[in-house]
């Protein structure tokens, strides 16, 4: 790091003009680059993407919303028998029709179907799959909702009034703003502005404002490089908010740990120059092994078959890339030149650990048992509750607790058809022969309400079956249905698709090679952290506390969110029973990466004070003293990125902002300021053991306590 150092101090106007170009091609260019990403989500070769493929292709289904679904309740005594009701429900869906264009509708009226009435006659629904539209994206259904609602705000059947509802209709109902949160870019802003307020405390003058100048460029150099990735390969929109919000903790981590060790130097009387240099050989070390660790968590997406979440690991592989380098190479320059300037006025000064975490970490090593046993039972008792989980979207009732949504939501419940209306599985029929054989093998299957074959619905010699379960589909048991179903429809040359047959395909393809995600990246991590640190132990325990940590995470996810302890108190949403598939793993990839930052972090200045001074406590203690306010400010900073996420009117993306910012504050906290000071000081010289082939393999040198012991 001092020879990178010392290029970059050389060459300071080149590496200036290098980031300066690339600031001002790449604001511009922003807009553009976030357009460019892709909102495809699918598995190949899974049966339930590959058949709403198909039927994308044939019928132009959406299969990123789920169907809108339009009912009503006749009055007490009236039936759809009632002469010219029928033809009343025919023209409604017309209606439909022409509100939602080129969807495919149908209901009661158009086909005299029995699937799309209740067993007492009373209540009936019209079904409307959306069109493909590129701009829709996710859950996008909700402008055509709205649209449907409009059209039918003057209809009735009988004096009934007609509901529109939907899980993308109830979702946006239940937002608090109607749908309407801040863009990505507002979101960054608003974590920015809790950052800086952060540095302004930490360093107590104009230099807080240099780690957010720098994630600026990281976070723009990045959307440019993601935005030239997708001229030959697919980017996830997902890779958007992680590059806003997870660029600007990380960046800012990165440089508060090189400033901070920057003004340590220099109150230890270094010249400017030698001080920077100084930063760059010990805490530019750190953060070059902390980048890697980060990466190496995201990279970890590519083992899954899912394209989607390989692009998220490319992608989402350069934040902590292009964050480093900027540290590394700007960053000096700017201390090197105006640094000492923008340090004022210096309220606090680094010449001295922090008093308050000294005496924490003499705390925890004089504790070290209780400490220990107290940090090792939280985490554990969280991690117990993530097994618990249960992956599937939220439950409907869960959406909207109000408005004419769930107004259509309960009356589907009220009259027997029930939650599982609004996630119904389509069934392709590649052979029409088989159409009725078929409808009466679905129709027997365990857990199915009704099998509508609206006749109007061929195209290209294939018919489209529509199959209500009793639950919603998109959960744990909708699986198991999708299983039975699959069983059924392969004898009558069908198969199974809708927006629960690829969530039931998603779950099998990602976790089924979720294992093999976790070990890849825990070996590799353990082999980077055995030559960073130059021991066996310490990466070991790493690795066992973050994968303890992110299970605490999933924990908090369960309690929160699932149970809905916290939820429905915080942001109004009761509990959701379930976890949206991705995000588990999601937060795996983000949180091991993110957590072992403070690992390297307060591990690195630890191995230096032991190599110094030869006293493990005595290491740990100036260890916590000199990093633990820096890790504290740094967990601080991405928690407030993660909060900014949040802020967002999407429950999908306010759990997944949750699992982040808790499993981070759970790790700068529990893990890290009780657990990990605690066991160094209890496994005393064996922290620092390395047997002499190992040291070989890793090109470094044994420590002294390797040599004696070997």
């Amino acid at each position: 790091m001092l020879r990178i150092a010392q290029f970059v101090l050389h060459h300071k106007k080149l590496v200036l003009g290098f980031w300066i170009l690339v600031l001002l091609a790449g604001v511009p260019n922003l807009g553009k680059a976030t357009k460019a990403f892709s909102q495809e989500f699918s598995v190949p070769g899974r049966e339930g993407f590959t058949t709403n493929d198909a039927l994308r292709k044939l019928y132009g289904i959406d299969f990123q919303s789920e169907p809108i679904v339009v009912v009503t309740t006749l009055p007490a005594g009236a039936t759809v028998n009632a002469p010219g009701l029928k033809a009343a429900i025919a023209r409604t869906e017309m209606i439909v029709a022409h509100a939602s264009p080129k969807g495919l509708v149908a209901g009661y009226g158009s086909t005299g179907d029995r699937a799309f009435v209740s067993k007492d006659g009373r209540s009936t629904f019209i079904l409307a799959y959306l069109h493909v539209q590129k701009d829709r994206g996710f859950g996008g259904g909700a402008l055509e909702a709205k649209a449907i609602r409009s059209a039918l705000a003057t209809q009735t059947l009988d004096g009934a009034s007609w509901h529109v509802t939907g899980l993308d209709a109830l979702a946006d109902a239940g937002s608090s703003n109607n749908g309407q949160g801040p863009g990505v870019f507002l979101e960054a802003f608003i974590g920015g502005v809790g950052a800086l307020a952060v540095l302004a405390f930490v360093f107590a003058s104009f230099i807080a404002f240099v780690p957010i100048v720098m994630a600026i460029f990281a976070i723009v150099a990045t959307f440019m490089v993601m935005w030239l990735i997708t001229t030959f390969a697919q980017v996830s929109f997902i890779v958007t908010f992680l590059v806003a919000l997870i660029g600007l903790g990380v960046c800012i981590d990165y440089a508060l740990l090189l400033v901070m060790r920057w003004r340590e130097e220099r109150a230890n009387g270094l010249e400017n120059v030698a001080a920077v240099e100084r930063a760059m050989a010990t805490a530019g070390s750190a953060v070059v092994f902390s980048g890697t660790t980060v990466s190496i968590g995201l990279l970890s997406l590519v083992v899954l078959p899912v394209p989607f979440l390989r692009s998220v690991g490319y992608a989402g592989m350069l934040i902590p890339v292009v964050s480093v380098a900027v540290a590394i190479t700007l960053l000096p320059v700017i201390l090197a030149t105006v640094g000492p300037r923008l340090d004022w006025p210096r309220f606090r000064h680094e010449g001295h650990a922090s008093r308050f975490w000294t005496r924490w970490g003499r705390f925890t090593v004089r504790h070290r048992y209780v400490t220990a046993l107290a940090g090792l039972a939280v985490i554990v008792a969280l991690a117990v509750a993530a097994t618990q989980i249960q992956l599937g979207s939220p439950k409907a009732d869960t959406l909207s607790a109000s408005g004419d949504a769930h107004d259509g939501l309960v009356a589907l419940e009220q009259a027997g058809l029930g939650s599982g209306t609004l996630t119904p599985f389509a069934v392709l029929v590649n052979d029409p022969l088989q159409v009725p054989a078929a409808r009466s093998a679905l129709s027997s299957v365990d857990g199915v309400s009704a099998v509508a074959a609206p006749a109007a619905w061929t195209a290209g010699g294939t018919r489209l079956l529509t199959v209500f379960p009793t639950q919603d589909g998109d959960s744990a048991w909708g699986r198991s249905l999708d299983s039975r179903l699959k069983r059924a429809a392969h004898g009558n040359a069908a198969t199974v698709g809708g927006t629960p047959g690829q969530s039931a395909d998603f779950v099998s393809a990602v976790y089924g090679n979720f294992p093999l995600m976790i070990a890849l990246v825990s070996i590799l991590t353990l082999v980077l952290l055995a030559r960073a640190f130059r021991s066996i132990l310490l990466p070991l325990k790493a690795v066992v506390l973050n994968l303890l940590s992110v299970a605490a995470a999933w924990g908090v996810l369960v309690l929160v969110w699932q149970k809905g302890y916290g939820s429905d108190l915080i942001w109004g949403i009761p509990a959701t029973n379930a976890i949206t598939e991705f995000i588990p793993l999601m937060v795996f990839a983000f949180l091991f990466g993110l957590s072992m930052d403070y690992e390297v972090f307060i591990l690195s200045r630890v191995r230096e004070e032991y190599d110094e001074h030869g006293s493990t406590d005595a290491a740990v203690i100036t260890g916590i003293g000199r990093t633990g306010r820096l890790v504290t400010s740094a967990a601080l900073i991405l928690f407030l990125a993660f909060a900014a996420l949040g802020s967002g009117p999407e429950t999908v993306i306010k759990i997944f902002a949750t699992g982040l910012g808790a499993g981070i504050i759970l790790d700068a906290t529990v893990v890290r300021a009780l657990i990990v000071p605690a066991l160094v000081s209890l496994f005393g010289r064996w922290n620092w053991w390395l047997p002499a082939p190992v040291a070989r393999v890793l090109r470094v040198k044994p420590s002294a306590a390797a040599i004696e012991r070997t």
